[in-house]
Formats: C-alpha cells, sequence, structure tokens
C-alpha cells in the first residue's frame, strides 16, 4: 500500500554531516507518522527518531538525540534525517518506516511499524 524509497547513504568522515531521505507513494502521507532505523552488523535493528503527523514533533533514540534531526516535507511526500557530528558508531544500513497510529512509547519496537523502505547504507570513517 505503501512504498518507501531511501536515499542519501555514503562515506562520510567522523565529525561530519549527511541528509538521508525517504519519498513515499502514499497520497495520504501527510497522516502517516514516519520513522528512522538502524542496524549494524551483528546488532538487532535500533529506532533512531521518529516523527509525529499528529503533533509534528520529533522523537529521538538518546544515542543521537542532539545530533539527528527529522523534518517532513508533505507536498513532496518526504521525510529527512538530517545527521550531524557523525561518529564511527553511526555505521548502520538505515531505514524508513511508515504507519498511520503509532504509541511512540513502543516506536523502537520494529513490529509497531507496517510499512519499510530497502535501506541505505551509511558508513562512518576515523
Amino acid at each position: 500500500q505503501v512504498q518507501l524509497v531511501e536515499s542519501g547513504g555514503g562515506l562520510v568522515q567522523a565529525g561530519g554531516s549527511l541528509r538521508l531521505s525517504c519519498v513515499a507513494s502514499a497520497g495520504t502521507f501527510s497522516e502517516y507518522n514516519m520513522g528512522w532505523f538502524r542496524q549494524a552488523p551483528g546488532k538487532e535493528r535500533e529506532f533512531v527518531g521518529g516523527i509525529s503527523w499528529v503533533s509534528g514533533n520529533g522523537n529521538y533514540a538518546d544515542s543521537v538525540k542532539g545530533r539527528f534531526s527529522i523534518s517532513r516535507d508533505n507536498a513532496k511526500n518526504t521525510v529527512y534525517l538530517q545527521m550531524n557530528s557523525l561518529k564511527p558508531e553511526d555505521t548502520a544500513v538505515y531505514y524508513c518506516a511508515a504507519d498511520q497510529a503509532i504509541r511512540w512509547s513502543v516506536a523502537s519496537t520494529t513490529s509497531t511499524w507496517d510499512y519499510w523502505g530497502q535501506g541505505t547504507q551509511v558508513t562512518v570513517s576515523s
């Protein structure tokens, strides 16, 4: 029902910045909660942050709070993840997710989200 395509990943030096984009096919994009997850080799998929369609407020994991920010452009059906002050431990495949009804207290659970993108690789060098 909803197709998600991430882009913007790549190689960046520690301390640098990168912006990821996620384009959604849904015509009702403005009514979807959008989230970002990441998964490093040998690790479970980790919640990075999300943005509510109800309030527009952002929610972030402690590990990225103050460094990453999420925004959305409803006219372009696009959500962004701006990543600043990148660290080598940020290296992972980053996934975009969407859902129409999210309880933010359990947003870190992958099964909470109905739709997923294919992922984009982010590599941060020392």
